[in-house]
């Protein structure tokens, strides 16, 4: 697989008022409410999307349930490598089975247009392969 670049990364928060409060309101990041609960920007210097992403949200994505499951450890961030386009998502999530890496979830394409596939780290960082579209 070919990586691009480095298509996001996001704190992944328990609290995210608490978390908005660090990366909003003292640092003064840039961030906006992009849906439910996340916040993220794409107007950071040296970043192409920095996001604050609830853990519940994170959960629902991943897992398609408000509740992190208690069989994998909970991740405090997540990052998204950027791919060619959706087949090589598809092409890349396979490519990890095949290494042995349990997935989270295959590709899929979300609602707001971008192809994904998620594992979870070693570490615990919730990896994932990436095509969006608008960053191209």
């Amino acid at each position: 697989m070919e990586i691009l670049f480095v298509a996001s990364t996001s704190v992944i928060a328990p609290d995210p008022v608490q978390s908005r409060r660090l990366y909003l309101d003292a640092l003064g990041l840039p961030l906006e409410r992009i849906g439910g609960e996340y916040f993220a920007s794409e107007h950071i210097g040296g970043s192409k999307h920095f996001g604050v992403w609830p853990l519940a949200e994170a959960a629902a994505a991943c897992f398609g349930r408000p509740t992190w499951p208690a069989d994998h450890p909970v991740p405090q961030a997540s990052i998204e490598f950027e791919l060619a386009d959706g087949a090589a998502v598809a092409d890349g999530a396979a490519e990890l089975e095949a290494a042995g890496h349990r997935l989270l979830h295959g590709a899929r394409t979300e609602p707001w247009g971008q192809t994904v596939a998620r594992l979870q780290s070693p570490e615990g960082l919730v990896v994932g392969l990436s095509f969006a579209p608008w960053l191209h």
